[in-house]
């Protein structure tokens, strides 16, 4: 019975709000200015659809000045503050290339290149490891935001992208080294070797001697003497003078 009143508790929660209204009604003002600071203020009071009738006037009532583009630009924005990445994303990246020209364009180009970022695998502890997860996002996220430094170099977003693509870059290497594991533990070891080979070569700053070292083995494994060879003498070549090139050199050396 008392699963039954539960129910039927939320079935009428339910049922009250799919009457509910739309939010407040737009009151649009006489210009474009008023019209863009009511529509800023329903967005920084986290009403969207109030926010979005205000920016979709402005930009339709008046078509041939800058507060049209911020308009737009700004319903980009309401889809980022609601989380709606892939709409974010389209709108901002369609804003760029109709007003390539806009002093705001990097804001724009910044944002849609955020929208990866944000949408990036959560690092929820009830949720499997991100590097054992999907990394679409987190490669788009690589990739869009080291190309928004290279398009933008001069852009006060510039130094947060950099972070950002840091992040990203850290959490695909994680990837590449989780999928070597994988592969190693199977017994899949020319599997295991290319993965450990593009984390080698594609993102620097990992334990590259430590890298080398365990590439140095596989191929050993592999009957492949040769590339086994060219590992430790990438440790002498690229580390020179430290404990991991004289290990190197010892082993060339036998």
């Amino acid at each position: 019975m008392g699963r039954f009143r539960l129910l039927c508790v939320v079935a009428l929660l339910a049922a009250c709000g799919a009457v509910q209204t739309g939010g407040p009604t737009p009151v649009y003002a006489s210009d474009a200015a008023l019209n863009m600071k009511r529509g800023n203020d329903a967005l920084a009071d986290k009403q969207y659809a109030l926010a979005e009738r205000y920016f979709e006037y402005v930009k339709t009532k008046y078509p041939f000045v800058d507060a049209s583009r911020e308009a737009e630009l700004r319903l980009a924005d309401v889809s980022f503050e609601r989380e709606l990445w892939t709409e974010a994303r389209d709108r901002y990246t369609v804003f760029v290339k109709l007003h390539p020209s806009y002093f705001r364009g990097d804001y724009a180009a910044y944002r849609a290149a955020l929208t990866y970022y944000r949408d990036m695998p959560s690092s929820l502890f009830i949720l499997p490891p991100d590097a054992e997860r999907e990394q679409t996002n987190v490669k788009g996220a690589y990739d869009s935001l080291t190309a928004f430094v290279k398009t933008y170099p001069s852009s006060q977003h510039v130094a947060e992208a950099t972070k950002f693509a840091e992040q990203a870059r850290q959490k695909l290497a994680q990837h590449e080294l989780y999928v070597a594991d994988f592969y190693e533990k199977r017994g899949h070891l020319a599997g295991a070797v290319g993965r450990l080979e593009t984390l080698v070569q594609k993102y620097p700053g990992q334990d590259e001697a430590l890298l080398l070292f365990r590439l140095h083995d596989l191929y050993l494994k592999l009957s492949d003497p040769e590339h086994a060879r060219g590992a430790l003498e990438r440790i002498v070549t690229r580390l020179p003078g430290t404990p991991a090139a004289q290990r190197a050199q010892s082993l060339l050396g036998s």
